[in-house]
């Protein structure tokens, strides 16, 4: 390739980089410019955004710990597993990152609606789970969890056996050596798997508003209250956007620094 076509080739990746770079950026500036400082402080006391941060902060949180605790085993299981079953169930935890979210909201309803394949189990123990708190929770669950179940697998993949056997010969069982060698060494990599599950939990719309629906104070996520302020206020929508967009740039700089600091720190002893 001549030095000329080489810098035609350099000059128009240049311009697509940039292209996309301000495709990405441009909605954000467009948001952060939408309102004056006194809409926003009127947005900030309406009183419907405090219930749903609060609402969305809560379940967010509770989903995180749920998909935690599932996911570090199952994570542990797919990295150390070469049967087949494991490959299989690999595919089947990252469908949810390909369904679209109506998909798993139906597939909620199907699932554990009063008609639902648990629907009547669920009922004769007198528990009513969709239109609840408890389902925004179930939703963003499902949603969230391939995030950290991947980042746990590949995170758990990069500790090699040989650290663990040192472990059980100088007396520590199995278990004692994952807790002590193998969860230590896989930190940054689950921190940044927490973190994106968190983020995904916390922006859930589609299968929360089919599966959960939108009552204020109870299923009114942040994500359901902008579609829904959208409607009456786009002011009021603005306001809700950049607060959930400022959260999510916290969860986003914890995700690129903590790791880094963990790592910091683990070398510095």
């Amino acid at each position: 390739m001549s030095e000329r076509a080489s810098k035609l080739w350099g000059g128009a990746g240049t311009l697509a980089a940039l292209g996309l770079l301000g495709a990405l950026l441009l909605p954000l500036l467009a948001l952060a410019l939408a309102n004056a400082p006194q809409a926003l402080w009127e947005g900030v006391r309406d009183a419907r955004f405090g219930p749903a941060l609060l609402l969305s902060l809560r379940t967010s949180l509770l989903s995180l710990g749920l998909v935690v605790a599932g996911g570090l085993p199952l994570g542990w299981w797919l990295a150390r597993s070469r049967s087949r079953l494991a490959s299989v169930v690999e595919v089947l935890v990252d469908l949810p990152l390909v369904l679209p979210p109506a998909v798993v909201g139906v597939g909620l309803l199907m699932a554990y609606g009063r008609r639902g394949l648990l629907g009547g189990v669920l009922e004769g123990m007198g528990v009513s789970l969709p239109f609840t708190s408890a389902a925004v929770v179930v939703a963003q669950v499902v949603v969230a969890a391939p995030f950290f179940v991947q980042a746990a697998a590949t995170a758990f993949g990069a500790v090699r056996e040989e650290q663990l056997l040192v472990a059980q010969t100088l007396g520590a069982s199995r278990a004692e050596a994952i807790w002590s060698v193998a969860v230590p060494a896989a930190l940054p990599g689950l921190i940044a798997g927490a973190s994106l599950a968190w983020a995904r939990a916390l922006g859930e719309f589609g299968a929360t508003l089919i599966f959960a629906g939108s009552l204020a104070g109870v299923t009114q996520t942040m994500p359901i209250a902008i579609y829904a302020a959208l409607e009456r206020d786009v002011s009021l929508a603005v306001t809700f956007a950049l607060a959930l967009a400022a959260i999510a740039t916290v969860l986003l700089l914890a995700l690129r620094l903590g790791p880094r600091r963990i790592l910091r720190v683990g070398r510095g002893r």
